[in-house]
């Protein structure tokens, strides 16, 4: 248990690095998959209206 407490003190900054860029990562896909539902509704939307 003292090696995983001594690496995490000594790594920390990584660690919090992987973190926000995981969490940044999920964002992104999020919008992504945002993105093509909003177009996909748009689309449905054109084809209604007309």
């Amino acid at each position: 248990m003292e090696g995983l407490y001594q690496f995490l003190q000594n790594n920390a900054i990584y660690i919090v690095m992987i973190i926000v860029l995981i969490v940044w990562t999920g964002i992104f896909f999020y919008l992504l998959n945002l993105d093509k539902r909003m177009k996909n509704f748009e689309k449905e939307f054109k084809n209604n209206k007309e």
